[in-house]
């Protein structure tokens, strides 16, 4: 491979890529910001979360292709978490937190590892083993 091979190829490829960039800016999809999401021009609405933990909704909300944007509101004593979306992704939003919520409540259902361990070092301590050692010689 020679010098002019490989100058050649390198201005073919930034004249690929600078050929790629006059096709359009690209929008944005999923989590972004509201700036982002109200620039759009397509209707912005919002839903209001209490919950702290938001990283789970987040990926359901990925999974329904959702464009949407986070902001958190510290204004109470409990911070609260806007959800903004555009208007035409309402169904599918609904569907992500129905999901979500049925996920939240599975989760407050199962019971805490921590009372589990607890509950079986209680057993463990009732149950009375003797430690006593038996020494077995094998004849061969």
């Amino acid at each position: 491979m020679t010098a002019n091979v490989l100058k050649s190829a390198i201005s073919k490829y930034l004249a690929y890529r600078k050929e790629k960039k006059r096709e359009g800016p690209v929008k944005p999809c999923g989590k972004q910001s509201v700036k982002q999401l109200v620039g759009q021009d397509q209707g912005v609405t919002n839903i209001e979360i209490t919950d702290k933990n938001i990283k789970d909704f987040e990926r359901i909300a990925r999974k329904y292709g959702v464009d949407f944007a986070l902001k958190k509101d510290k204004t109470g004593d409990i911070p609260k978490y806007l959800v903004f979306f555009k208007a035409r992704d309402a169904d599918a939003l609904t569907a992500a937190f129905k999901e979500y919520t049925a996920k939240t409540d599975r989760k407050k259902e199962r019971p805490s590892v921590l009372k589990k361990l607890r509950k079986f070092k209680e057993v463990a301590a009732d149950i009375d083993t003797p430690k006593v050692r038996k020494k077995e010689m094998d004849a061969r």
